[in-house]
């Protein structure tokens, strides 16, 4: 595929990640703080994305804690625009839990992020209305993330190695998703750099199981990279990670066929 400037889709942003024992309490339930920053990342991500401009939280109202995530569990942070006012916008953002062995999934958090943007006194050009989100495909898995200085080399330039493991890390969850049991990899095969990544940008992880074997799992990872002043966007790396379905002693086991998922 090209690494052309591509439009946008106008998917819900998803920022998922696994939970960790550094972000949890001794009980091994993650920090609320932990949970509100992830939260306020996402709620930026959609505000900026949708309107090419900065913005900064004003407010965070009807947060709901409704249950803890655990240590190990994979986390899927859901931003939308709900409202848009003159220089604000309102931004839901919902908190899922995953268990990834078992496939339950469940609401733990959800907030309403008001967000204002930084050149309000200087920009008066409307925002943009609430856009009507596509549906989005059953079979990817989705995650975006922003791009830090910590994570680039001295020219801001995203390393190699950080855009890998963002990769790897959905080509797990895309794979313990479809097997439903403890997975690891097996090979990394056709890695492509197509385009350099800056800093302040996003990305965005698309990785879906292409094909099965007797206990592997064939995932394609896709990265792009957007601008969230110009809307800009472009592959920027893809690749094809092998990972292989284990069973509890530890030892390959069978993967379910495509046409059959465990949920």
């Amino acid at each position: 595929m090209s690494a052309a400037a591509q439009t946008a889709l106008p998917f819900r942003v998803r920022l998922g990640d696994l939970v960790f024992p550094d972000q949890t309490n001794h009980q091994g339930n993650m920090f609320g703080g932990v949970a509100l920053a992830v939260m306020d990342k996402v709620a930026f991500l959609a505000a900026a994305r949708l309107a090419k401009r900065g913005f900064v939280t004003a407010s965070i109202e009807c947060t709901d804690f409704k249950s803890p995530v655990l240590v190990g569990e994979f986390i899927d942070v859901v931003g939308q625009v709900r409202s848009v006012g003159r220089s604000s916008m309102s931004v839901q953002v919902s908190l899922w839990a995953e268990n990834l062995l078992t496939g339950e999934r469940r609401l733990t958090t959800q907030g309403d992020f008001t967000m204002v943007a930084v050149d309000r006194k200087t920009n008066k050009t409307p925002l943009p209305p609430v856009p009507d989100y596509a549906p989005e495909p059953a079979d990817v898995t989705r995650m975006a993330q922003l791009v830090f200085p910590g994570d680039t080399d001295h020219r801001g330039f995203l390393f190699g190695g950080r855009a890998l493991n963002m990769m790897e890390k959905a080509a797990f969850i895309a794979a313990s998703r479809h097997a439903r049991c403890e997975v690891v990899m097996a090979a990394l095969k056709e890695i492509d750099f197509a385009a350099s990544i800056f800093v302040g940008e996003m990305v965005e992880i698309e990785a879906r199981v292409a094909s099965v074997g007797r206990s592997s799992m064939r995932v394609a990872v896709r990265l792009c990279a957007e601008d969230l002043k110009t809307g800009d966007r472009r592959q920027a790396t893809i690749g094809e990670f092998i990972m292989v379905a284990l069973g509890d002693d530890g030892r390959p086991k069978p993967a379910p066929p495509l046409n059959q998922t465990m949920d």
